[in-house]
């Protein structure tokens, strides 16, 4: 009834319910489901919001159970994708709750279970590169700041050169001594484990006391244990493991829910929204790319994207998510699909059966259950073999356990009266797939949360932007970012200020329109019993004068962060004039105790580029001053054009640019390319730096905070991009400005 109302299910979703509940049966998985079951009526109760995602979103009983949102009216589910018989392993369920409130429910965990029959497995750290890097170099005794220049400067996805020859190139002899044992070595540790660390939520529940089942240690929080064996070795025993993931987008979420509650009068929830159906100007908003803060369609590599595909429904973001991957650039299927969508090229089909398989993407394999599907309907393979092969895929690169599966794969096309090179063409786009497959059922969870935070963007833009802010660390934009986009949206954002100001971020009424009032805590150096505190003691008529800051007890550090945030320009003007007010009224010494003094001066106000510095400083953004702004007006930056002007340029001009840095993204699937995003004040300029650019100009393309590039702009569609030629590091125009980047790799 809760999911298919009072005219039940369909038939043919009966059908796939009856098959699973039989096969559940048949396994003896009862237990888990409605401990799983339990789990998310724990988290609803408490409105806490969760999703279930993975594998488990193929299961309808999961739907029924409300653990996962994904209707399978609305994609192709395939049971044996989350559990078969042949895999003789438990089913596999993630959920991911609220990353502020997941603690609520491990404490439900451990409360119900206790501590014997609860517990979080480990996961095994391995050395990486630069771990291994740093550990033999200070075994070898090698200076550490040095150690860290290296570190620093090394490029892991280079491509071109090897990490030896970088370290070569930064001034560390590789052929003899320190530096040749420092070489050997990490290549002798690289992989090898290093340490044991607790599971990001992976528990373990048990009939019995755990440790006559496993290895336990003490973790490192009181009453809590941890097993010392990592999900590979549980699955080996058989062992169910409950996943209690957390998500930040389902904060954020959650609390612009209770912001448009408190401010519209509106209740809404993730059901209600994605019961309204396919909104047009939603996905207007999504297909011109306006999508920061906007739930995994907000990369770069996203971005560019968007336009391209121009999703208008949901099953169209399900695509949309899943093809910007390896695995579908890799096996060649992101132009093909491109080209069928938009009628360049014939979407053709040599049988029903294949049809049915691949008439959702148009002929063009996307999905790691579309390659399942496709050996079992045109290679004979049951559902177990299907999903060995999917294992098989994951690791193909490091076993070669594909090939075995060759020979099955293209006799069994080839007896079912395929032809030859279709049969060597799905082989192929499996490998192409490798280890990089994107399940259907993952990136239709993931599509429910994209839309719904688009939904919200669109339809109420202050309250969304206040409840990014107020989740963060999340998603790929610094707070900066996303109150320049908002200002970018014609949102009013509002000063600190230390009577207006909450702890946290506020929507609040501003001029008969909603705007957002910045919390104290975004200024740094403020901890969270200071922000209480303030609030609390507070008066009703607000601070009149710095001394009673003073009389609360705020240390000198506290003090001198809220002059200079600005905060307190209501009580003196400006930030210079705050910290004169805190100087004069610190405790006068005994002896000059008599001596009368003449009230604090008034300075003159600072000038734009210290205010717009210590802004930088005392904050990580600015919104009287930007930084491009100011070298703009005195003649720094002669020729180089706004963000908002690149519209307007033709195709294959040569233009020249300058930004912030913000964002630098290095994917894996861009082979040695890496995705730039420069903030002037008028917006974000999209820059493409190849590996040969980044490889002769490595200094700017590593350490510039304000980067300028001369290059060549491409269009697609609506996105613009800046191809650079030459990098200049114009950071020494505003040495003491702080890094502000986000770097992902």
């Amino acid at each position: 009834l809760q999911r298919f109302g009072i005219a039940g299910p369909a038939a043919s979703i009966q059908a796939l319910i009856d098959k699973e509940l039989a096969l559940i049966a048949e396994l003896r998985y009862e237990y888990f489901f409605l401990t799983i079951y339990d789990l998310v009526q724990f988290a609803k109760a408490r409105g806490i919001l969760y999703q279930g995602r993975g594998s488990a979103a193929n299961s309808v009983v999961c739907y029924c159970l409300e653990i996962t949102a994904v209707d399978p009216r609305q994609i192709n589910v395939l049971f044996e994708r989350f559990l078969s018989r042949e895999r003789q392993e438990p089913p596999d369920i993630d959920v991911d709750f609220e990353h502020e409130r997941r603690e609520e429910v491990m404490q439900y965990l451990y409360q119900k279970y206790g501590r014997e029959r609860a517990a979080l497995a480990a996961t095994v750290i391995s050395y990486r590169l630069k771990s291994a890097i740093r550990d033999v170099g200070k075994a070898l005794g090698i200076n550490e700041m040095q150690l860290e220049h290296f570190i620093k400067n090394l490029n892991r996805r280079h491509g071109v050169v090897s990490w030896q020859q970088q370290l070569s190139q930064l001034g560390l002899n590789t052929e003899q001594g320190l530096g040749q044992q420092l070489v050997q070595l990490v290549e002798q540790i690289r992989g090898f484990p290093r340490h044991l660390s607790q599971h990001v939520g992976g528990f373990v529940i048990s009939a019995g006391p755990l440790y006559e089942l496993v290895p336990v240690e003490n973790a490192a929080m009181a009453e809590r244990t941890v097993i010392q064996w990592d999900k590979d070795d549980l699955e080996t025993l058989g062992l169910l493991k409950v996943d209690v993931l957390a998500l930040g987008m389902l904060t954020a979420i959650r609390r612009c829910f209770q912001l448009v509650q408190q401010h519209y009068g509106l209740t809404l929830s993730i059901a209600a929204i994605n019961g309204y159906g396919d909104d047009p100007q939603v996905y207007r908003q999504i297909q011109q790319a306006d999508t920061v803060g906007v739930f995994q369609i907000e990369s770069r590599a996203q971005m560019s994207m968007l336009p391209r595909l121009r999703p208008a429904c949901y099953y169209d973001l399900v695509i949309q998510i899943a093809i910007v991957r390896p695995g579908p650039i890799q096996g060649d299927m992101v132009h093909p699909y491109l080209l069928r969508r938009h009628g360049k090229e014939a979407v053709t089909y040599p049988s029903e059966a294949v049809a049915g398989v691949l008439s959702r993407t148009l002929g063009v394999p996307i999905f790691q259950e579309q390659v399942i599907q496709l050996a079992m309907v045109a290679a004979g393979f049951s559902g177990g073999e299907a999903d060995q092969l999917r294992r098989a895929m994951a690791s193909w690169k490091k076993t070669g356990e594909l090939l075995q599966f060759k020979e099955k794969l293209i006799n069994g096309m080839l007896s079912r009266g395929y032809q030859q090179d279709f049969a060597e063409r799905i082989y192929q786009q499996i490998c192409g797939f490798g280890e990089y497959g994107f399940p259907e059922s993952h990136s239709a969870s993931f599509a429910v949360l994209a839309y719904v935070s688009a939904w919200l963007k669109h339809y109420f833009p202050a309250a969304f932007y206040t409840a990014l802010l107020n989740s963060y660390p999340m998603g790929f934009y610094s707070p900066s970012q996303l109150i320049q986009d908002a200002r970018r949206h014609q949102l009013r954002v509002l000063p600190v200020c230390i009577n207006a100001s909450a702890a946290a971020h506020q929507l609040v009424l501003y001029q008969g329109d909603w705007a957002i009032r910045l919390g104290l805590q975004q200024v740094k150096g403020l901890s969270q019993q200071t922000l209480q505190q303030l609030i609390q003691q507070r008066p009703a008529a607000g601070f009149c004068h710095p001394a009673q800051l003073k009389q609360l007890g705020l240390n000198a550090r506290e003090l001198a962060a809220l002059a200079s945030s600005n905060a307190l320009q209501s009580l003196t003007g400006d930030r210079y004039n705050s910290r004169w007010h805190l100087l004069d009224q610190q405790t006068q010494l005994p002896l000059f105790a008599a001596v009368a003094e003449p009230a604090a001066p008034l300075l003159q106000p600072p000038g734009e580029r210290e205010a717009m510095l210590e802004d930088y400083q005392a904050l990580g953004f600015s919104l009287d001053y930007h930084p491009l702004h100011y070298l703009r007006q005195r003649g720094k930056l002669a020729g180089c054009t706004l963000a908002s002007d690149l519209a307007a340029v033709r195709q294959q001009a040569v233009v020249k640019v300058a930004g912030l840095v913000t964002c630098r993204q290095c994917p894996g699937t861009a082979a040695g390319v890496t995705f730039l995003t420069l903030e002037d004040e008028s917006g974000n300029i999209n820059v493409v730096v190849w590996q040969g650019t980044a490889l002769a100009q490595q200094q700017p393309y590593l350490t510039a905070k304000i980067l300028q590039v001369n290059g060549i702009l491409e269009r697609e569609g609506e996105v613009v991009h800046v191809i650079a030629g030459r990098l200049t590091d114009l950071t020494p125009l505003l040495e003491a400005l702080p890094a502000g980047s986000r770097d992902f790799h």
